[in-house]
């Protein structure tokens, strides 16, 4: 057995490097998000920053391997044998987990995971041996309960302890230096950026060297016996150097304040998030080694040793930041997770990726009228003067005037946020808590945006709905990394070495489809982003625009509506289903565009009135027929569904002939829009009264059924629904056919009132 438990070492560390891309990719929104959302140097050299942060961090790791080997549960008290497949099915849970979470671009909390994964596979086994094992003992006594409470404990109070920092942190410095913060950056800048300069280095050195793995004995005590020297020299230094930045050059020191942030940032996830990835690997292999020295079965022998001090070697943590390092680089990942949390702190308004839920709307109606209440008894003058300091409109100006370059909030308010959240991590760290570095940041990150105004009422429900849903994920997140470790290690318990490799194909497979639906999602983003083009837009970019969108909407309503009917007819749920769920992605697309409207409009041509609202009529007619897609796909799926009669033979057909003219006009429809062709469009304005005379005789010869008592209500009912559906995406054609008659081909003769609408 001895090469088997070797090849699960090796395995397990195959699964290291696994989590290591798959944790770094979702935890990179940590130190990320406020450098790239400030927009304070180029993408490259952010990330240049952080992997220095990263590379440092990881050899301040090694006090935290501690939690891994003892931290949930107490090695003393399992064999050999059962260690190493607890360790293999927290991995394995670990990676898929994160994985999934990242191809949602869900932002998680990699200490989360890997807590409730070690406490879920050791209560498994801590059971088993409780009920099964001829000398088992109380769960108690397999469970370091006392110290994961305080972990868990931990983990809850950062929440809070990291928001309400936020909150409080923004809003006395954007008192300080408001929107418009040039003139007052000149006389307290140095100070404040000294201030935070010296609390980064504080946390960075003197409270981050208890841990570093490559500093002796005597320099540690030598740097904690001149800790307030230390502060005081940094602090006096940063804030001369800073003033005279200042006040003599035009170097904006915000941006050397938010990549020192970025790099501490860094520096403090890799310390403290490290054991995340490797901690349970190095345990497992602590554990062989350990085991393999001591001549005893595997299954005879416990792992007392495991719960004393194992140092951890510098060159793995080491290697395990150049993988981190890597993957920063490289992973699309990441930046879907980090795109999410710009989402919700930016400072505009725009498209929100979360709708309102009730839960939003109410928590946003009672912490309005407290503000109200709160404002209203303010004396006038100091009200005033909080308003000036909190004005965004300078902050607007400048992103008007930058366009696509503009950040998507100030680096006043970036700054803050990663002091705040580099401090609060490190002293987590300093105590040996595990503190999620993803609560931290990202709910120092909430806090400074709603103290900033970012969730105006414009947005603050969406905003508020994506934050109860992010955390909502991390209460998920706990919940399934508990469950599912439990359950591969009870396969692991009963189902022993002929149990490792199914699971292992099973995993294998999971991430295969989780990393494929992620390459879809990103897709449909890239297309979005392909429609907006870079740069401003003349009256042909928007034209084409349209051209393109008008064809792969008509086409794709042109076949969902004949796969309705098909699978109608055929009584096909299968199609039904599939033709449904193909709807649901076209309508995301759609009102993902309708949203980007003023993105646009803001690059047009300020003088071509006449390009704007006919791109406007567009992208809500495309909607709206979108809605009328869905009034015969869906009915359709739910007549199918309930076990409905079908429609009768002649219903069908006359339903697909009138589909077949509707599919005809909208070809040609698409055809006016490539060649703007005058001739083609009049002829297919005139068309649209033989349409509707058509279809008042079909309704006729359905009155005629009714009455001679041929079909049923709930046939009349859908039969009603799809010819009313079909006359609605006529008449929308039709329109479609016009705007671009009136607007565009006519333009050039004479000036036209403008379409409809």
């Amino acid at each position: 057995m001895e090469t088997f438990y070797l090849i699960v070492v090796v395995v397990l560390f195959f699964l290291a490097i696994s989590d290591l891309i798959v944790g770094v990719s979702n935890d990179a929104v940590n130190f990320l998000n406020s450098a790239v959302g400030s927009k304070a140097a180029g993408f490259k050299i952010i990330l240049f920053v952080a992997a220095l942060g990263v590379l440092v961090g990881c050899t301040f790791s090694t006090g935290m391997m501690e939690v891994a080997r003892k931290g949930i549960f107490h090695p003393e008290y399992f064999f050999f044998s059962e260690i190493i497949l607890l360790f293999l099915a927290v991995m394995i849970t670990d990676v898929i987990l994160l994985d999934a979470f990242n191809s949602f671009g869900m932002p998680t909390s990699t200490t989360v995971s890997i807590v409730f994964e070690l406490l879920g596979a050791a209560t498994a086994f801590a059971v088993i041996k409780t009920y099964t094992a001829p000398n088992g003992l109380e769960m108690g006594n397999y469970i370091n309960s006392d110290k994961a409470l305080v972990i868990i404990a931990g983990i809850l109070l950062s929440v809070v302890v990291a928001f309400t920092a936020g909150v409080i942190a923004q809003y006395l410095t954007r008192l300080l230096f408001s929107f418009d913060y040039k003139n007052s950056f000149k006389y307290f800048g140095g100070v404040w950026g000294g201030f935070a300069i010296a609390a980064m280095t504080y946390f960075m050195i003197v409270k981050g060297a208890k841990g570093a793995s490559f500093m002796s004995g005597a320099t540690k005590d030598a740097i904690n016996e001149n800790t307030w020297y230390i502060i005081g020299v940094s602090f006096l230094v940063w804030t001369v150097i800073l003033s005279m930045f200042t006040l003599f050059t035009k170097v904006n020191i915000l941006r050397l304040i938010v990549l020192i942030g970025t790099f501490s940032l860094a520096m403090a996830f890799a310390g403290n998030d490290l054991v995340n990835f490797i901690g349970v690997p190095l345990a497992g292999y602590n554990s062989y080694e350990i085991w393999s020295l001591s001549g005893t079965a595997a299954d005879n022998f416990l792992m007392t040793d495991l719960a004393g001090k194992v140092p951890t070697p510098t060159y793995l943590l080491l290697f395990a930041g150049i993988v981190m390092v890597i993957t920063l680089f490289w992973s699309a990942k990441a930046r879907s997770v980090v795109k999410t949390s710009l989402d919700l702190g930016r400072q505009s308004d725009g498209y929100e990726r979360f709708t309102s839920y009730a839960a939003s709307r109410s928590l946003v109606r009672t912490f309005s009228r407290v503000a109200i209440s709160v404002n209203n008894s303010l004396p006038t003058g100091l009200k005033q003067a909080v308003i000036r300091r909190f004005d965004e409109r300078p902050f607007i100006s400048k992103q008007a005037s930058l366009g696509l370059e503009a950040p998507s909030f100030d680096m006043i308010r970036a700054a803050t946020t990663l002091v705040v959240a580099s401090i609060l991590i490190s002293i987590g760290t300093n105590f040996k808590l595990p503190l999620s570095t993803t609560y931290v940041t990202f709910m120092v990150f909430m806090g400074t945006s709603l103290a900033d105004g970012a969730w105006g009422r414009e947005s603050a429900v969406y905003r508020v709905s994506g934050v109860l849903s992010v955390v909502g994920g991390w209460f998920f997140t706990a919940f399934s990394a508990f469950s599912a470790a439990f359950v591969i290690a009870v396969v692991f318990y009963f189902g022993g070495a002929y149990a490792v490799l199914p699971v292992l194909v099973v995993a294998g497979i999971v991430m295969f489809r989780t990393h494929r639906h992620h390459g879809k999602r990103i897709e449909d983003q890239r297309a979005l982003e392909r429609s907006i083009a870079d740069g401003d837009l003349t009256k042909g970019d928007v034209l084409e625009i349209c051209g393109k969108r008008v064809k792969n909407a008509l086409t794709a309503f042109a076949k969902m509506i004949d796969d309705s009917l098909e699978g109608l007819s055929g009584e096909d749920l299968n199609l039904l289903n599939l033709t449904y769920k193909d709807f649901l992605k076209l309508n995301k697309r759609t009102r993902r565009r309708k949203n980007s409207v003023n993105f646009i409009l803001d690059k047009m041509e300020e003088s071509d009135f006449e390009t704007a609202h006919f791109y406007i009529l567009i992208t809500d007619y495309l909607d709206e027929m979108a809605n009328h897609v869905y009034n015969i796909v869906k009915p359709s799926l739910d007549h199918v569904d309930n076990n409905h009669k079908p429609l009768l033979p002649v219903q069908i057909e006359e339903l697909v002939s009138v589909a077949k003219d509707l599919k005809g006009w909208m070809v040609s429809t698409i055809a006016v829009y490539q060649d703007f062709d005058a001739e083609l469009a009049k002829q297919l304005r005139d068309e649209m009264g033989s349409f509707k005379k058509r279809l008042k005789s079909i309704r006729k010869g359905q009155i005629k059924r009714i009455k001679n008592r041929e079909i049923g209500t709930r046939n009349s009912q859908l039969y009603f629904n799809h010819l009313g559906e079909l006359r609605d995406l006529a008449i929308f054609t039709n329109r479609l056919v016009r705007i671009c008659e009136d607007l565009i081909i006519d333009s050039n003769e004479e000036e036209t009132g403008g379409g409809e609408e």
